[in-house]
């Protein structure tokens, strides 16, 4: 057995499996420190209605929620497992690629750290949600594009139809990649690569993974179309060319621009990566695309560790003279440094004060890419806030009311951050089941309720006026720096309209 770990600790991934195990270790330690993050509380409520897809993502990664929650709890800590160790196998898959793109094990050392410490690949393993897979899918799509084209085996397309499959049924932004990368290859000498029944396989391999969601899609209106224009038009802060490219430089790490920029001149003009001059390309092709389509600027993040792995073999090649040697010595100082500054940016260590505090000494802001404020936190860090006071003033204004009326009072919010607090939370309290017009909770429907007597959460009093005839303000829901940091509570008596037609009117797909 001893020799045996020994033999795997002189492995050449033994060193990326290290890199791996402490970013896993510290995504553990630090993912009970702030509350569930708002878009958890919604995955935990899809997960308890399995179905082959939501109004705004495939089925996926709720499925390995519902199993993580069969397995283990719906606790913070271990929901977010998941995220972790796909966090942790995302570093060494970066490792891999630079490996397959010619790089030797102080090359996928150095693409693994310079992954590690990118403001986006810090931040998406501290909770749980699609992006952290998706990352994991673009990178074993792009392994297995580069093993095609180093080794030249067609067959090697019916592993990529595998692995877009999967990644579409979790996130349909990979559509992207596919888009770009074969579009990519037609504009490089490896063009020949496409001209396979093995490249038609793969395209109909990935087509019937994804079917069933398809069939879903169409079977309620393609609700995820409405989700996304709505999204762009509504809620997605629109960015220029510059201000889009300089989110990117903010979000993925100042100190590593240098590095990726190094990537992306290395993999279009450099002689020794000639061969995989598409990922270069394809990295140009996405950005465009996802400037047009008014993206938000992380979803361009799983992009990236091409360029990392490309700068880490060039970096490794020039050390190769006796001037540069020292080099890669350099580069990851200097990145483990910046990682070590940015890590209270990315990762939920310090609590709200001491972040602002911070945040105001070293004088630089996260990008905000939604339309609302989040007080001097960033989104992802605020939205972590206030569920606890949320239910917990919620069930004040219903144990308030008379016997009578509890029976038959509905819990209505604005939002599906808030229907899944109190649903999660709501237990505790002896609540009734929320409801909500956002989202998939639409889908889902009002339940057995008439709309007597409805406490709405959230939702603007104007708003509410038009429905009911009595609105009684009972309650704010005071969280300091959360998103929601005023959150009004009424209770409303006295439907003006049937239900199913108020129903239809609460419809809110963003």
């Amino acid at each position: 057995m001893k020799n045996s770990i020994q033999r795997l600790w002189r492995h050449d991934t033994a060193p990326l499996l290290a890199l791996a195990l402490v970013m896993i270790a510290v995504h553990c330690v630090g993912s009970g420190s702030y509350g569930y993050f708002r878009d958890e509380l919604y995955y935990i409520a899809c997960s308890k209605r399995l179905a082959w897809g939501y109004v705004d993502q495939p089925p996926l990664s709720i499925a390995l929620l519902a199993a993580t929650r069969a397995i283990f709890d719906d606790s913070a800590f271990a929901i977010r497992l998941p995220a972790a160790a796909a966090g942790g196998l995302c570093v060494v898959m970066v490792g891999l690629l630079a490996r397959d793109l010619g790089g030797s094990r102080r090359a996928q050392w150095l693409a693994a750290l310079a992954y590690v410490v990118m403001g986006t690949s810090l931040t998406i393993p501290t909770f749980f949600s699609m992006n952290v897979f998706d990352h994991l899918f673009w990178l074993a799509a792009m392994i297995t594009i580069a093993c095609l084209i180093r080794d030249d085996d067609p067959r090697l397309w019916l592993v990529f139809g595998l692995v877009i499959g999967l990644g579409l049924l979790n996130k349909l932004s990979i559509g992207f990649f596919v888009f770009a990368i074969v579009a990519a290859l037609v504009m490089t000498d490896r063009r020949r690569l496409l001209w396979s029944r093995y490249a038609l396989g793969g395209a109909a391999l990935a087509g019937l993974l994804f079917l069933p969601h398809l069939l879903w899609q169409l079977q309620h209106g393609l609700p995820t179309l409405e989700f996304v224009a709505n999204a762009q038009r509504f809620k997605i802060v629109a960015m220029s060319p510059t201000h889009y490219l300089a989110a990117q430089v903010l979000q993925s790490n100042p100190a590593t621009l240098p590095v990726w920029i190094c990537g992306l001149a290395a993999l279009l003009a450099a002689p020794s990566l000639n061969r995989f001059r598409a990922f270069g390309l394809a990295y140009l092709i996405v950005l465009g695309l996802f400037l047009v389509q008014q993206a938000k600027p992380y979803y361009l993040a799983p992009a990236y560790p091409m360029l990392l792995a490309a700068a880490a073999v060039v970096i490794d090649q020039v050390s190769a003279q006796p001037a540069w040697r020292r080099l890669p010595g350099a580069v990851a100082a200097w990145l483990a440094v910046s990682g070590l500054f940015l890590a209270p940016y990315a990762l939920p260590l310090l609590s709200p004060e001491a972040f602002v505090r911070y945040a105001r000494a070293v004088g630089l802001q996260a990008p905000r890419d939604e339309q609302q404020s989040t007080q001097e936190l960033p989104q992802y860090l605020a939205d972590r806030l206030g569920w606890t006071q949320l239910a917990a003033t919620v069930a004040r204004v219903y144990n308030a009311l008379p016997s009578q009326e509890r029976e038959r009072a509905t819990i209505l919010t604005g939002n599906y951050g808030e229907a899944g607090a109190l649903e999660l939370f709501g237990l505790d309290y002896g609540l009734p089941q929320p409801i909500s017009g956002h989202n998939n909770y639409w889908l889902w429907g009002p339940g057995p309720t008439n709309g007597d007597i409805v406490i709405a959460v959230g939702i603007p009093k104007t708003a509410l006026a038009q429905a009911f005839e009595s609105i009684t303000d009972a309650a704010v829901v005071a969280a300091p720096q959360a998103v929601e940091d005023e959150a009004p509570v009424f209770v409303c008596r006295g439907l003006r309209f049937p239900l199913g037609e108020a129903w239809a009117k609460l419809k809110r797909f963003i």
